[in-house]
């Protein structure tokens, strides 16, 4: 027996997203299988007290001897992984159901001289085509007989077309309009073989036109007035994107491939695979590896590949996150050492399996953000850390207490700065500081401003009498987010600060480079050492909760220079934010070029004109973000220096 305490993983080590979860033995047998919209709040249920557990929980807790996860991206992907684990494993704390009931598919008989669609759990119907498999029946049905609408086909039984048939009289759905009527020859069966294909066509190309048509519709119901009518096509729409909505964990059950996910930063990367053999996730693999300066992604997917199948032969179709270097020559390589035929090793584009490379990807950085955690949390290891650094950058004391500077900003407008605090190798959030820079030159100048506040705040409560708080400790390192230019720009600061005691270093993208003031030369520490371990995550911290500053400032004033337009509201300002691509373009614009873009007529363009120029407002134009489609935040955001201090996103 076994203290489920023992193997409880760490809170915030648990994704609050959608996924499945596993328990094992010690001997690796799956215990349970069950699957959660949020599986930090499942989980921490079995992990109550013992003995407010249902007796079967209690004994399945202590039996086991460690719980796993995997994320996807909806709760209907959950419950389709979690039906196929449960029939792969077949656990024995998870109920078992005799009938072993499977997914719903939609079957059109083409063989048939009328066919006919039908909701149908056999696959094995004779020329019939099938859509899916579905996680909802429900959904299933509602969408079929939305789908009779615009396209009226039989969907009777063969008794009932039969007498129909003989009769010459429509069937009920015949009488509503809801079939054609081939039974009772409204339509030839030819005319009734077109609706169906047009059927077939708008399951096979998930043709989203009916979509947008019943989405005007209800816009137009909603703008007369008429309630009843918008909220019944708004229920319409809602089925129809449950069934068009492909899941990314049940694909055509001829498919047999192994997926390959992958995340990563500077250091270390992680590569999520998945095992899918007759369209369903049957196992999957992960590996953490430490990389160094000449590794890449495609290098990287080639070595895993060659690893994953040193002992098992692969699938005919590898799906991978990037083309390894020469990917035909590992293909025959694989295929010459197992004795196969051709192997196909691609990128997906398209579809859902590209979806499911996302959700290997999605994995794996889940994976590597817990193998960080689990790597900074280890106390004898930040001990180490720390008096690493104290000897690479040559302090007096180890850093226990460190603060980091980053700045961001956008196209050089918006500028922020974030300060961030560890204590003895973990964050220190309470001590975290939020900077405003309203006039700047470049990076090394605002470095240096907040640097310059931060030591005047040093030297003020060096000559209180009141005692340490949370942003009163002095820190023994500062870093910033940089290289040599960033570093001289905080030196000054500290220099005309008078403050000699703390020690100060830089840490530049890319190679990972520790500047120290007045050093010619960077100090290299070991790619895979827990001390520069510790300044990336340090580094990244901060930037991380700079970014977070500047997009909040950002929505905020987007939001609140339109939000004062009277009849201005969400729809028309995203409109004309996408026609002008910024607030400042929407400033210098007349009310005549207003009034071009969709939705927005002479009266209102010249209320926006009234608001936007006829006000003085010292915030209005201070933001020249471009706005335009198809550019992210990724793209927009980004610092430039000679070492490299620029965000990146790494593999």
């Amino acid at each position: 027996m076994t203290n489920p305490r023992d193997y409880r993983p760490a809170q915030g080590e648990i994704p609050t997203g959608p996924g499945v979860y596993r328990f094992s033995d010690p001997r690796g047998r799956i215990l349970y299988v069950g699957k959660a919209k949020n599986l930090r709040a499942r989980l921490s249920n079995y992990f109550a007290p013992i003995e407010s557990l249902h007796q079967r929980t209690r004994r399945m807790v202590t039996t086991a001897s460690k719980v796993e996860w995997t994320m996807v991206g909806s709760d209907s992907e959950a419950l389709l992984l979690e039906h196929t684990w449960i029939k792969e494993y077949e656990p024995p704390f998870n109920v078992q159901f005799r009938d072993d009931k499977s997914y719903p598919y939609i079957a059109v008989t083409l063989a048939h001289e009328a066919p006919r669609a039908l909701i149908t759990r056999n696959t094995k119907i004779r020329g019939a085509k099938y859509f899916g498999p579905y996680p909802k029946v429900w959904a299933v049905r509602e969408t079929l007989s939305l789908l009779q609408t615009a396209f009226p086909m039989r969907t009777c039984n063969e008794s009932d077309y039969k007498r129909a048939m003989s009769s010459g009289k429509p069937c009920l759905a015949g009488q509503i309009g809801r079939c054609g009527g081939p039974c009772s020859q409204r339509v030839t069966f030819d005319e009734h073989l077109s609706i169906v294909m047009q059927l077939v066509s708008f399951l096979s190309g998930n043709d989203r036109s009916t979509v947008r048509e019943l989405t005007n519709r209800m816009i137009a119901a909603s703008e007369a007035q008429d309630y009843e009518t918008a909220a019944k096509i708004r229920d319409q729409v809602k089925s129809l994107d449950l069934i068009l909505a492909k899941s990314a964990v049940a694909l055509d059950d001829s498919v047999d491939a192994d997926v390959f996910g992958l995340a990563g930063d500077e250091l270390a990367a992680s590569v999520h695979q998945f095992i899918v053999r007759g369209g369903r996730i049957r196992g999957e693999r992960n590996w953490i590896v430490d990389l160094e300066l000449d590794d890449s992604p495609e290098k990287l997917i080639e070595a895993i590949v060659q690893t994953a199948y040193e002992d098992a032969p692969p699938p005919k179709s590898l799906l991978v996150a990037a083309l390894p270097p020469d990917p035909a020559v590992l293909a025959a390589l694989l295929a010459a050492q197992h004795g196969l035929g051709s192997i196909d090793i691609r990128v997906p584009k398209r579809g859902d399996k590209v979806a499911l490379l996302d959700r290997a990807r999605l994995n794996a950085v889940q994976h590597l953000a817990l193998y960080k955690t689990r790597r900074s949390v280890d106390l004898a290891t930040r001990s180490a850390a720390l008096a690493t650094l104290q000897e690479a950058l040559g302090l007096n004391q180890a850093p226990l207490r460190m603060e980091c500077v980053d700045v961001s900003h956008l196209s050089g407008t918006n500028v922020v700065a974030s300060l961030v605090v560890f204590e003895d190798g973990l964050p220190y959030k309470a001590g975290y500081r939020r900077y405003s820079i309203p006039h700047t030159t470049d990076d090394t100048d605002s470095i240096n401003q907040v640097v310059s506040r931060r030591a005047a705040q040093l030297n003020a409560e060096a000559h209180e009498d009141a005692g340490p708080g949370v942003f009163r400790n002095r820190p023994q390192l500062i870093v910033v987010d940089g290289g040599e230019p960033q570093v001289a720009a905080a030196q000054r600061a500290l220099s005309d600060a008078g403050i000699t005691d703390i020690g100060l270093c830089g840490i530049a993208k890319r190679l990972e480079e520790v500047w120290l003031p007045d050093e010619p030369f960077p100090v290299i520490l070991p790619r895979n050492s827990d001390a520069l371990f510790m300044i990336q995550r340090l580094r990244d911290e901060a930037h991380r909760f700079a970014i977070t500053y500047q997009r909040h400032r950002r929505k905020k004033d987007i939001s609140t220079r339109l939000s004062v337009v009277p009849g201005l509201g969400p729809a028309r300002t995203k409109s004309l934010l996408r026609h002008f691509g910024s607030v400042a373009r929407l400033q210098q614009a007349s009310a005549e070029g207003i009034a071009e873009v969709e939705g927005i007529g002479p009266a209102l363009a010249a209320a926006i004109v009234n608001e936007l120029q006829g006000k003085t407002d010292t915030t209005l134009g201070a933001d020249s973000e471009d706005l335009s489609p198809g550019l992210s935040d990724g793209s927009l955001e980004g610092k430039s220096s000679r070492n490299g201090s620029g965000h990146h996103d790494g593999i």
